[in-house]
């Protein structure tokens, strides 16, 4: 694993050679060793293809590519930071939240409509949240942030787990999601996301969600 929690703010990453890191631009708070810090606008091994997507969702500020030997904390802004372990899954997650991921998952690029249809499309207009969606995947270890701490709620095909929209920070595994409406049109008129919407998650995973309803 390459990442280790100090605390609930600041990750330390071992950074050794041949092997690189990704982050996000502004989260290296110190290191120590021969480290070296490029801005990488490829997008990790997603290529041009998930740069694409990425600036198409407003989210075209390059990640940095940590390389070397030596070891970097990482945090960003106080945000809570929660250390993710894939062992093999897809881990859905949007790029305001990644804080720093291993070079060995491959990146990509998500519609979030592909998977819930018109209203999964609608997700990205009611709550200010993008369209699409990034997507880790392999072997490797991934730190995002969030608002106020973070709680895993597993999903379980008998089980699926409802989520304000604005709480969610992540999911993986074989998960649809589908968002819903709690209230009638008439009485979400004026109504911002919070409880008049409802994203359902189903499948076996997890979902990630967040303490806070404030967007990074």
């Amino acid at each position: 694993m390459a990442f280790r929690e100090i605390n609930s703010k600041m990750v330390e990453a071992t950074v050794v050679p041949g092997q690189r890191l990704f982050s996000q631009r502004g989260a290296m708070l110190a290191y120590k060793g021969e480290v070296s810090f490029t801005p990488n606008i490829q997008g990790g091994q997603g290529g041009v293809m998930s740069m694409i997507g990425r600036r198409l969702a407003n989210e075209a500020t390059p990640l940095m590519s940590v390389e070397g030997s030596g070891t970097v904390m990482f945090g960003h802004g106080g945000h809570h930071v929660q250390v993710i372990n894939l062992t093999g899954d897809t881990l859905y997650v949007e790029a305001d939240r990644l804080l720093a991921f291993e070079g060995t998952l491959q990146q990509g690029t998500m519609f979030m409509g592909s998977q819930g249809g018109v209203m999964g499309m609608v997700r990205g207009q009611v709550t200010g949240q993008g369209l699409f969606t990034t997507t880790l995947q392999g072997h490797g270890s991934v730190a995002v942030m969030a608002h106020g701490g973070v709680f895993e709620i597993p999903i379980t095909p008998q089980r699926p787990v409802h989520v304000d929209p604005q709480a969610y920070v992540a999911h993986h595994g074989d998960v649809r999601n589908k968002l819903s409406a709690a209230l009638g049109w008439r009485d979400m008129v004026g109504r911002g996301s919070g409880e008049a919407f409802q994203l359902e998650l189903s499948g076996n995973g997890a979902v990630y969600v967040q303490a806070s309803e404030e967007k990074l």
